[in-house]
């Protein structure tokens, strides 16, 4: 006779021997992976305060420079703090620009016209000795003894006639710049002068235009920033580009098509690559392109001073 306590205790047994080889045979469940952290996205960038505008006349300027008073004028109707000096004020002016600029940090602009030109580049290398930034330098027709752009100018624009005599200044960086750089010659063109090369409304609304714009470029690497110096052809269009980048040749691409694909004109393009304006390129090749850091308003503008106004 089978002794029931003994056959519940064999079948306690086996079933804890099955429990335990189930479990065994069972591979053990593993913690799920901790998720890689993820970099916060970069701030939102803040627009910059609005900036100070310095102008400064050449020799004789209330009579020879109105063009930079008409600027003035301009700007402050934009909006912009902008006053315009005799150049022969220079250090003085410049003290209290960078007095400003210590005590309520903005962007600092400088032009000038002729001796203006010249007081423009004194400025900022008065700036550059208290490590104080500019954010743009526009020279017009500087003359000739005008220095070299210090590294602290985070733009500059030269426009000007090389064969003035009252201007004429080829303005260059020093060694090592690495701001974005546009030099323009207007020689080419009989109807502007010395006297009245400061003048052109058409200018004036691209200097507005890049100022309006200034507060609003992020701080962007100057690495790619080429310089771009040009002789502008006579009764051509003329576009203020900050600076040129240098864009591979894909299969296909000719010079008239990278012009138009970049909306810039042909001659622009041969001069920045010191190529013929029909140059067979090849893919993989580096060409420059003139460039604007934040898209032009309107499209390009003549040079020319308006008839009655020299």
């Amino acid at each position: 006779m089978i002794d029931l306590r003994r056959l519940l205790a064999l079948a306690a047994v086996a079933l804890l021997a099955l429990s335990t080889g189930t479990t065994a045979a069972s591979p053990a469940k593993t913690k799920p992976a901790a998720a890689a952290p993820v970099a916060p996205p970069p701030p939102p960038f803040e627009p910059l305060p609005p900036p100070k505008i310095y102008l400064f006349r050449g020799a004789m300027g209330p009579f020879f420079s109105t063009g930079m008073d008409r600027l003035e004028e301009k700007l402050t109707q934009a909006g912009f703090s902008a006053n315009v000096y005799e150049f022969t004020i220079c250090r003085w002016i410049g003290d209290r620009a960078i007095s400003s600029y210590k005590e309520a940090p903005a962007p600092i602009v400088l032009m000038g016209h002729s001796m203006g030109g010249l007081c423009s580049i004194v400025i900022s290398e008065m700036a550059a000795k208290e490590n104080i930034p500019i954010s743009l330098v526009i020279t017009i027709d500087p003359a000739h003894a005008t220095g070299d752009v210090p590294l602290n100018v985070e733009r500059f624009i030269n426009i000007y006639l090389s064969d003035s005599v009252l201007g004429g200044g080829n303005v260059v960086a020093v060694p090592g710049y690495r701001g974005h750089y546009a030099s323009y010659d207007l020689k080419e063109n009989a109807r502007v002068s010395h006297i009245n090369i400061e003048k052109s409304d058409d200018i004036h609304r691209q200097i507005v235009d890049m100022v309006t714009q200034l507060p609003r470029i992020p701080p962007q690497t100057q690495v790619d920033a080429v310089p771009l110096r040009y002789l502008v052809p006579a009764n051509t269009l003329v576009e203020l580009w900050d600076s040129g980048v240098r864009l591979p040749v894909r299969r296909g691409d000719t010079m008239e098509s990278i012009a138009a694909a970049n909306r810039v004109p042909l001659w622009s393009l041969a001069q920045s690559n010191s190529l013929p304006e029909n140059a067979t390129l090849t893919p993989g090749q580096s060409i420059i392109v003139p460039r604007h850091l934040t898209p032009p308003e309107p499209t390009a503008v003549m040079a020319n001073p308006p008839p009655g106004r020299r």
